[in-house]
């Protein structure tokens, strides 16, 4: 066991049982860092019109950022996917939906006045009611995850192969209704569903890459050379070429975190990975606040280096919140209260992704 309560991968080829995997919390950490830096940067150009050099990193990241944290997301399902329902529902769904609950009544408490100087307070109240059905805002990670849990658990006895292409079949269809949870699920389900499905596979790609860290750095560096290339010539998002990009970039991300893993650098996108719902829950506040006050001072003319600063804060900022909540009495921020359980509490429970 490692300082930090992660053990290596090495000779796995399914997720243990009931320990941390150490390659699996530097992807997350890197995911997640990236997921916010994606809210910075195009918070602080749309704000501003103008782009910085941050916006080259957020493109290239585009087609593999959430694709990875979907994969990751159902890797770990197949050790739980045969409990029974109430059990099942209760880590999957009202572990989520809980949480999800808290977080948009803070966030929509602070944007609420902003809503009801351009509307209404009785217009305002909808928007929130309506959040129950449209995700709100940075929140609908939180709000698909439990419906791709309970489709594949109810899709648990059929052909394996079928679900799976008709998800690729989905994300191919770039259906657009307007409804982000039905136009997500059907962009971001193959990801997840492959996570659940080829779990296996993808412990042994880390496995390969541990053994042969010559070999994985060569194919990290002809990875990024394409998707850089297809990104710069604009055809990432072509169908089939998305998802081609989507699977690559998970893999190259898993690889990624093998490596550091490996060698122990970067810790710092471990401990992330290990509290990557706490920070994406988070972010928002000190994102928002950081990004209001440099650009309001204009104390840094460079938009680059003001998406970077505020990238930072919102990462660093989340994590204090949640430190700050923990000291001040505020568990229920973070931490599901016994009153929200419907199946025996399990020792340990912590907010996280893939259980």
């Amino acid at each position: 066991m490692a300082p930090s309560g992660t053990i290596a991968a090495g000779g796995l080829s399914r997720p243990p049982a009931a320990a941390r995997v150490d390659w699996v919390d530097y992807a997350k950490g890197i995911c997640i860092v990236m997921v916010v830096m994606m809210h910075s940067v195009l918070g602080v150009e749309l704000a501003t019109g103008e782009t910085g050099f941050m916006h080259v990193l957020v493109a290239f990241a585009k087609p593999f950022r959430m694709p990875d944290f979907f994969l990751i997301s159902g890797l770990f399902l197949p050790l739980v996917i045969d409990r029974d329902w109430r059990t099942y529902l209760d880590r999957k769904v009202v572990h989520f939906a809980y949480f999800y609950v808290v977080w948009v009544t803070i966030q929509f408490g602070f944007k609420a006045p902003a809503f009801a100087a351009e509307t209404s307070w009785r217009d305002a109240g909808l928007l929130y009611l309506e959040s129950f059905v449209e995700p709100f805002g940075t929140l609908w990670f939180i709000y698909l995850l439990p419906i791709f849990f309970v489709v594949t658990k109810l899709t648990r006895r059929m052909p394996p192969l079928a679900i799976w292409l008709i998800a690729a079949a989905l994300e191919t269809a770039r259906i657009t209704t307007g409804w982000t949870a039905i136009d997500e699920f059907c962009a971001r389900f193959v990801y997840f569903y492959s996570g659940y499905l080829f779990a296996p596979y993808v412990f042994a790609l880390s496995d390969r890459a541990r053994t042969h860290p010559a070999l994985a750095l060569v194919a990290l560096a002809a990875w990024a050379l394409i998707n850089a290339g297809l990104v710069w010539l604009g055809v990432s998002e072509w169908k089939i070429v998305s998802l081609v990009l989507g699977f690559a970039g998970a893999c190259a991300i898993i690889t990624m975190g093998t490596l550091l893993a490996r060698v122990q650098w970067l810790n710092v996108f471990r401990f992330c990975g290990e509290h990557s719902i706490v920070i994406y829950l988070a972010f928002f506040l000190p994102m928002a606040a950081t990004r209001t006050l440099l650009l309001h001072t204009g104390i840094i003319p460079d938009i680059g280096a003001v998406s970077l600063i505020v990238t930072v804060v919102g990462v660093i900022g989340a994590l204090a919140i949640w430190q700050a909540a923990l000291r001040l009495g505020g568990n229920f921020l973070f931490e599901r209260p016994d009153a929200f359980w419907i199946a025996p509490k399990k020792a340990g429970a912590v907010l996280q992704a893939a259980e």
